[in-house]
């Protein structure tokens, strides 16, 4: 009879487990995240190191590079905040009200999705260029977008937008309007029951939405380059770096930057995910 138990377990685990065909669906998984992720990640850490430490070092810390990263990170950290605010608005708008074309509107939302990022970039540049339709009215008071580091902003403002909307918009349709309507009855004003009762309920979406629009715009490349002037130490951002330096043979170096990209990207997403965790935390106490 104790023979027979070891066989019984696992005939039992199989016949009540919620996951059938784990073994199956867990070496696909394993096979698709080593072949598509891991095995491109370690390839790109791999290489730069043809030249030793200090042809790595000395390829990052390249005054032009160098400017480059600091231009991509701010540019799309500056982005992703605004992209918080004004897609937690949309998503708002398009989920409480009801209003002529909505729909259409809310299709509107995901063009970026569909639209090539070239095509992108050069509908941003004409739009904002000196003869543009937007450029020509600004530029006579001083401001000028097009072929400026704001245009870089403006590009990872395009694009990263979509991403806050859909994150936060299924929350706010599936959040309970009794907790509102609660909070309204013990006397809290409108925006005493948006940021005391709505708002912490939708922030792990929010986090998520703005990690994703962060994500989407370190390597942002098509929509920004018709916009930015691409100047090196001006508005040149750093995948163009690393097309510069693929052109010019230099994989080495191309790595390297590339490594710098993805350590910083690693950082910025394992912030926004402590941050989510603890906003989670929050909410479950």
């Amino acid at each position: 009879m104790t023979l027979a138990l070891p066989a019984a377990a696992p005939a039992r685990w199989r016949e009540h487990s919620p996951l059938p065909g784990f073994g199956l669906g867990m070496g696909f998984t394993l096979l698709y995240v080593s072949v598509i992720i891991l095995l491109p990640i370690a390839a790109l850490i791999a290489r730069p190191w043809e030249h030793g430490i200090s042809g790595f070092f000395d390829a990052i810390l390249q005054p032009r590079t160098l400017a480059a990263l600091r231009l991509s990170f701010t540019a799309v950290a500056l982005a992703a905040l605004v992209n918080a605010g004004f897609g937690l608005l949309i998503a708002w708008v398009l989920t409480r009200y009801e209003f002529p074309f909505r729909r259409l509107v809310d299709a509107m939302v995901d063009l970026p999705f569909a639209l090539p990022t070239a095509v992108a970039g050069i509908a941003l540049a004409a739009l904002y260029s000196s003869n543009g339709w937007i450029g020509s009215l600004i530029e006579p008071l001083g401001l000028k977008i097009a072929y400026t580091p704001v245009g870089v902003f403006v590009a990872l403002f395009a694009v990263g937008l979509p991403f806050v909307v859909r994150s936060v918009q299924p929350v706010l349709q599936d959040l309970d309007a009794a907790y509102e309507e609660a909070a309204q009855t013990l006397g809290a004003s409108a925006f005493q029951t948006f940021f005391r009762v709505t708002l912490p309920a939708l922030a792990p979406a929010l986090i998520t939405g703005l990690a994703l629009a962060f994500a989407r715009g370190v390597g942002e490349y098509g929509s920004v380059i018709f916009i930015a002037g691409n100047m090196p130490g001006v508005s040149e951002i750093a995948p163009l770096v690393i097309v510069g330096k693929l052109e010019q043979y230099d994989y080495s170096g191309a790595a390297a930057v590339g490594v710098a990209m993805l350590a910083l990207a690693l950082m910025a997403l394992l912030l926004t995910n402590a941050v989510q965790l603890i906003f989670a935390r929050r909410g479950a106490a």
